[in-house]
């Protein structure tokens, strides 16, 4: 039970996190955590919550492909976020 309190609260930690006062990025990563962040690895979701602690205009590049991260971890879960915001 305490496992899954922690989850639910994370959950809502990221919810707020994602919550960025830009209409386009607020789409992109809560669509992403409702639709993907569950089936995520370990490493996926600490990825995204790296990815969270960008500079909203730096995410915003990344996930209208105008800039391209060097690290590949953080390319795959930006690819997956523009994915999941499509479908």
């Amino acid at each position: 039970m305490i496992g899954i309190i922690s989850e639910t609260e994370n959950l809502s930690r990221l919810r707020w996190q994602c919550r960025r006062g830009m209409l386009e990025l607020d789409e992109f990563l809560l669509s992403f955590l409702d639709k993907k962040y569950l089936g995520l690895s370990d490493a996926k979701k600490q990825t995204f919550e790296q990815i969270l602690d960008l500079p909203d205009q730096l995410l915003l590049d990344y996930l209208l492909g105008q800039t391209k991260p060097i690290d590949m971890d953080v390319a795959d879960v930006i690819q997956q976020i523009r994915h999941s915001a499509c479908t």
